[in-house]
């Protein structure tokens, strides 16, 4: 059987370097633990080298294990550099304000990491401005991190930027308030709001308006254009069939599956043209759904320790039963068999 054609997605090995630094912060050596995960000092000095988010959630479990640290993933925001991010990062650092700076790392988020879920956004208003990470729910030991990293390393980047510490106006997480919750306290003016329904940290226009003293405007903005034209190598070559199947990560969740007229409106054609173009490539929206699905299990099963409940909210089942049939019936295995047979391969 052919291996699974849809990835969880990947990121830059540049975030590696701020999970060192925190494990060595820490009082532990973490080269031993990298190069188990295959990360010695030539892959990490790899032009464009990239990591599978299985793999970098898997490392920063062994991380938080290694130096019994639950929070690690505050500490590795707050010891993180805006390098880290490659181009979009040195762009970011050349921004004129804390505002473009943020819309510069997240509208580049692309270009240094890729998960299937969604993408980061930036949503202004007349107060300030949420800077939102999709979400990565269900969450386990092996994924909080992730979140803690991205919302502590937001505001410890910028704050660099501008030269003057900021603390959000408000936080708000969507998993349950972890055992170390008072680790949050230094970034937030209010209580970090848990359980929440999104990912997101907020600025005030004060704060976004922040001038950066290193910024040069025609450096900008020749990394600027040099942003735009990787972004635009990027997408340029994508097939219909290779957007939707983007499009349904973030749409797949809760128990439902998207249909044809969602996908059409978040492509911004009709329903029939959509239909029409899709017959023109030799499909049709029910096998791109159900082939996404299959090889999004395939990878959840094989590359993480997801309970398979878990995996069926994740891919839009009603319950983890009809997840169960439909797995039985692409692969010829049960899920429990396909991750048995994967264990006894690797």
């Amino acid at each position: 059987m052919n291996p699974p054609r849809v990835r969880l997605g990947d990121l830059s090995v540049g975030f590696v370097h701020s999970l060192a630094d925190a494990v060595h912060s820490l009082g532990h050596d973490p080269l031993p633990m990298l190069e188990q995960f295959g990360l010695d000092t030539a892959r990490l000095a790899e032009a464009g080298a990239r990591l599978s988010i299985p793999r970098y959630m898997r490392l920063g479990h062994a991380a938080i294990q290694l130096t019994h640290t639950p929070g690690l993933g505050l500490r590795m925001g707050q010891l993180s550099r805006l390098s880290q991010a490659g181009l979009a990062g040195i762009t970011a650092a050349q921004a004129p304000t804390v505002r473009e700076a943020a819309r510069t790392l997240i509208r580049f988020q692309a270009l240094y990491g890729s998960n299937y879920r969604g993408q980061s956004s930036f949503h202004e208003d007349s107060d300030g401005a949420w800077l939102r990470f999709y979400s990565i729910s269900p969450y386990n030991d092996y994924n909080r991190f992730v979140v803690d990293s991205i919302l502590a390393g937001w505001l410890h980047q910028l704050s660099t930027l501008a030269g003057t510490q900021l603390m959000a106006e408000r936080i708000e997480i969507e998993f349950d308030a972890p055992d170390y919750a008072a680790e949050y306290v230094p970034l937030s003016q209010h209580p970090v709001s848990f359980a929440a329904s999104v990912n997101q940290l907020r600025l005030s226009q004060p704060s976004l308006g922040l001038r950066n003293p290193d910024h040069v405007p025609s450096t900008w903005r020749h990394l600027l254009q040099l942003c735009e034209t990787e972004l635009e190598q990027l997408t340029r070559t994508r097939s219909l069939r290779e957007r939707i199947t983007q499009l349904l990560g973030p749409l797949l969740n809760g128990g439902r599956e998207p249909d044809l007229e969602e996908v059409a409106a978040r492509l911004k054609l009709p329903t029939w043209t959509l239909r029409r173009k899709l017959a023109e490539e030799g499909t049709r929206f029910r096998a791109i759904l159900n082939d996404t699905r299959r090889d999004l299990a395939m990878t959840y099963i094989r590359d993480t320790e997801l309970a398979f409940g878990e995996i069926a909210y994740l891919l839009g089942f009603a319950s983890a039963e009809a997840f169960q049939r439909a797995f039985k019936r692409w692969n010829g295995q049960t899920p429990g068999e396909f991750r048995r047979s994967q264990r006894h391969s690797a």
